[in-house]
Order: C-alpha cells, then structure tokens, then sequence
C-alpha cells in the first residue's frame, strides 16, 4: 500500500463513507483495532474484509489525483515488459502497460513516490504516464515476466548450431546450452496455465508445442526444426531414458517444482514420421483433494456409490474415455473408505498420485509385473480393498472377478462409452454373464466438463435450449413451487428451476486471455449405476447395453447428460460443453 499523509488519510476515509463503502460502526471498530496494534487504519480495513484492496486502490488513486488501472486479469505483451527488466519492476514495484504517444505507461504502488518515477524515467530514457495499480494487479504483472515464452526462441537460435553435431555428443551438448532453460520456461509455463499435457509435436519443418488445458488441445508457438534433437534428448536426460535409441517408444518421469507446487511428470516418447512426438503428463500433488462432492458427485449419484463402497465384496467400476477423471475417482473412493482397520493395496500404471496409509504397486512389465501378475501377488497379502488401475486384458479381468468372489472389494477401470457398456465389454472378455452379475455392485460412468468462469454473465435460453432442457430434464425438475426444497436435496443441486417453463436462466463466462472462451477448471458429469436384481437379470440373459441402460434409467438413474444439463441450471457448465463432450452416449 502507497505511503500517505495524514491528509490525504483523512481524505480517504472521508470518501469511503461519502460513497456508503464503510459503515461507522465498522470504521470505529477498525479504528480501536488500529490504536491497540499500532497498525495503519487502512491495513487493518483490508484485513477485516470491510473493503476489497482493490477498491481501496481506486479510492487512494482518485484523493490523489492520479489515474487507476486494474491489472488483476491484464495481460501484457511480452515486447513491452522487455521495456523495463523484471530485477528494476520487482525493486520498485512498477509494471509497464504500454506505449502513449513516446510515453510508456507504467504502474505502480506508490505512484507518488517522485524519486522512484524519475528514477525509472532516467533508466529507460523515456518520460513515463504513471497509474496507481493493488498490489495483487502489479504481482500479477511481474508473473508474466517468468513466464516469457520468448527465452524458449533465444534459446532456439542459439542452440540451432549445437543440435546440428553428432548424436554421441549430444549430452554433453545439451547440458551445456540454453535448451534446459528453454524447457523450463515450456514447463513453467504449463503449470502456470493449469495445463495437464503438453504435446510437442515435429514436424516437416519446424517444432510444435501444444498444452492441453481445461480438456482442449492449444497451440502455444512453433520452434525451428533443428532444436528439436537437443529438446528431446535433454527430456530423456531428465527422466533416465536412452538418448541415443530413436526406434522404439520410451517411458520415464520426473519431478519439478514450479511456484513452491511439486509437479510430478509422465513422459511418453513416440517415434514419429517427422521426428520424434514427447507428450508430458503434468500431475499436480497439491491440485486435489480427492473429495466426492467437489468432484461434481451429487444426490442419488453420491448415494448410491456411498452404499456399494459398504459392501464388503464385489467389483465397483468406473469407465470412460482416456483423460476422463477415471482414476481420480478411484483415488476418492479409497480416500472415502481409507481406515487403520482395513489394509488396501492398489496396482497403478503408473502411481500417479502417493497415498499414505495405502500400499501402492508400479507396474513394471519389463521385469513381469503386469496387472495379472501383480493382481496374483496382492490375492497372497491379506487385502480387504483391491484397486486395478486398469482392466485391459481377459486374463486381469477373470482374476479381479475371482478376488471379488473370495471375499474382496475390487476398484477398477474400463475404456468404455457409458456405465451399461461395461458389462458387454466384459462379456466381451469372455467372463460369464452370471459372474458378472454376482460381482459387479456399481458402476460409474463419467466426463470432465470446463467450468464457467467466475466472471460471467447470464441470458435467457433460446427456443431450442429450452427444447432441449424440457427433453432431456425436464421430468426431473420440480413441478411446483412447493417442491423444489424436496427435488433440490434428492437430485444434490441448489433452487433448481420449474419444469414447463417458456424460458430458463443459463449463464456463461467471459472470454479473456486467462480464461479462454469463458471457462476455468473442469467438473465431472456422472452417471452411477446399481446393479439391482432386474439388471443382473438382464446380464444373465446377455441383453444389450442400450436394454440395461434402459432399466437402470427406469430405477431413477441420472444419466451423463442429464447430470450436466441440472449442472448447467445450476451455473457449474454451459449446454453447449455438456452437449459436446456427451455427444457419444445416450
């Protein structure tokens, strides 16, 4: 916060009562606090939350007559920030926004700290136009300068002579040059992005970095070609695998720490026509709290799972499509059941996240620990709850069946459209129909969706919206008034809206460089099967995925679509990406 005289104080408390910002019993409150601490009056406002900081910026600017600008979700051009060096902005707390007339824009914390502007205007030989700017908008800004994609290109020009010599010197080579600064700045980027892959793709010409946020690939910039050999050999350095072999796939990981978070690394290494593909699964240890009802579980959904985690044997799976939250719902389940009195012991390909209190096996099939012999070691350690991170085979498939038999509960993953598909595709693992009906308790079928933003807006539905809301739930919502409370707390969802309307209140974000489109994060859409007596009926007799989804729907399951449509009633998704990502299912 700006130094300020007593004057310009006093001015400031004035104005934010004038404007009805602080009440007098909340300012003679902060004033008693102020007196007995020996803290500024202002501090101690902020730090009660009586007044947003950045208001409080904007009311400090306009006593002193200097222009405000809110940087909080601003985002500079990189050409720019190279205008004054991120050692001089960080000392004095000044960010440049931009070219004026031969003036550069700057803001700062304490715009009216004289010494420092001229001190900045004599460093970069130009007069500036100074704004007052929080504390929070300038961080914001100084952030971006660690984050300037455009080392990687110095890094790309430098290196281009290095990555033309001979493979066998590569190592040397690259831990030599830029290249590793040039991957930090990718991975630090990445990070800073919520970024949970990054593709870097050759090809004919050149080098292609790609981030998959929030479910969606994004093409972040292109490299000359001829940096790629040493970006790929300096990938395979840090995760201990061999530089010299081009021919076949490559898997390793390794750990970063990026912001004080602890990232860990999943590397693929293809062979491709042009070169060679690298994909980096980014793991965030500190990014989840593996909590059901933060995931997007709701109302019978979270029910019906809650009551086939009890059961002290059979097979609860969960399916979907690769990146789809598979396995952080298997991490939720075993986090809902862990206790001191149960011993669980999970086979992971790979360990992806570190549990305590859970023992936890790598597949490693170079030495011949695959799933089903992993799964024929675990039946030998005494385990009540058994986790397969996968079930990819016939022969993994008729062991977790059998463990589910003898007496343990087994959590696994299927590649599947819906939770109905489940059971075909296990018949097609040539599995007994009448096994599969006496293991299989619950079935989860699932999708990750982008959230809203938090800055947003709302409109009413189009015609076809409406169609397609009525269509799709409109069976579920309530019909009247009285019954909303009652519909709400059974479906898991806040004040839904009445069925029949003309209209329905949807909302969507604002689509600004932090958050594309309008959205940040991703939530899940579910469907969660119980396999009742009339559906284990149907398993025996063979029927088809479509029958048995049917029946469960009938018993008042919540299909994926129907999920997102009340999530997106309820302002959690928009219809436009719950009709995109549910497109395949019924």
């Amino acid at each position: 916060m700006a130094l300020m005289t007593d004057d310009i104080q006093a001015k400031l408390i004035t104005l934010l009562q004038e404007e009805g910002l602080v009440s007098n019993d909340a300012l003679q409150q902060a004033t008693d606090i102020s007196t007995k601490a020996g803290k500024p009056l202002l501090s101690v406002l902020t730090e009660q939350s009586v007044i947003d900081n950045e208001l409080l910026t904007h009311a400090i600017a306009q006593v002193s007559g200097v222009p405000y600008v809110n940087l909080t979700n601003s985002i500079i051009d990189q050409s720019i920030l190279s205008l004054l060096p991120s050692d001089i902005a960080e000392r004095f707390m000044a960010v440049p926004l931009a070219e004026v007339q031969n003036r550069l824009a700057v803001a700062m914390i304490d715009a009216n700290n004289v010494q420092a502007v001229d001190y900045l205007a004599n460093r970069i030989q130009r007069p500036l136009k100074v704004f007052m700017a929080s504390e929070a908008g300038v961080r914001h800004v100084l952030d971006q300068y660690k984050t300037d994609l455009s080392s990687v290109d110095v890094a790309a020009k430098v290196s281009q002579e290095e990555s033309k010599s001979e493979s066998g010197d590569i190592k040397t080579i690259v831990q030599d040059s830029p290249i590793s600064r040039a991957l930090s700045t990718i991975l630090e980027y990445a990070v800073k992005s919520r970024a949970s892959d990054i593709h870097i793709e050759p090809l004919e010409k050149a080098l292609k970095i790609r981030c998959r946020v929030d479910g969606v690939l994004r093409e972040i910039m292109q490299l000359p070609k001829s940096i790629e050999p040493a970006l790929v050999s300096r990938i395979k350095i840090l995760s201990n695998l061999k530089i010299d072999e081009h021919r076949v796939p490559q898997d390793g990981q390794f750990a970063v720490k990026v912001n004080d978070k602890e990232v860990d690394l999943r590397i693929a290494i293809s062979p491709v026509v042009w070169g060679e593909q690298v994909v980096i699964r980014l793991l965030d240890k500190s990014g989840n709290t593996f909590d059901l009802e933060q995931m997007g579980y709701a109302g019978r959904a979270l029910r019906t799972i809650r009551k086939g985690i009890k059961k002290p044997n059979g097979m609860l799976l969960t399916s979907g499509p690769t990146g789809s939250g598979k396995s952080t719902s298997l991490y939720a389940l075993i986090k809902e059941i862990k206790d001191e009195s149960i011993n669980i012991v999970t086979l992971e390909d790979p360990v992806e996240y570190k549990m305590d209190g859970v023992n936890q096996i790598q597949v490693n099939s170079e030495v011949g620990l695959t799933f089903a012999n992993g799964l024929r070691s675990i039946l030998r350690q005494d385990p009540n709850v058994v986790m397969v991170g996968e079930i990819r085979d016939a022969e993994t498939a008729s062991l977790a069946v059998q463990a589910s038999l003898t007496g343990h509960l087994v959590f696994s993953t299927l590649h599947t459209n819906s939770a109905a598909g489940v059971l075909p595709r296990l018949l097609d693992m040539n599995i007994e129909p009448f096994l599969i009906a006496s293991t299989v308790n619950t079935i989860i079928g699932q999708r990750l969706v982008r959230r809203v933003s938090p800055k947003r807006e709302s409109y009413w539905s189009s015609p076809l919206e409406t169609k397609s809301i009525l269509e799709t739930v409109g069976h579920l919502l309530p019909k009247t008034k009285e019954e909303v409370a009652q519909v709400s707390a059974d479906l898991g969802y806040k004040d839904l809206p009445l069925a029949g309307q003309s209209a329905y209140i949807l909302i969507k974000g604002q689509d600004t460089p932090s958050t594309p489109h309008g959205y940040s994060g991703r939530a899940g859409l579910y469907e969660v099967m119980d396999v009742t007596e009339e559906i284990q009926k149907l398993i025996v007799t063979r029927a088809t995925s479509s029958e048995i989804q049917h029946k469960a729907v009938e018993q008042g399951m919540i299909t994926m679509r129907q999920d997102g449509y009340l999530k997106a009633l309820t302002g959690v998704t928009t219809l436009e990406e719950v009709n995109r990502v549910t497109s395949d299912t019924q």
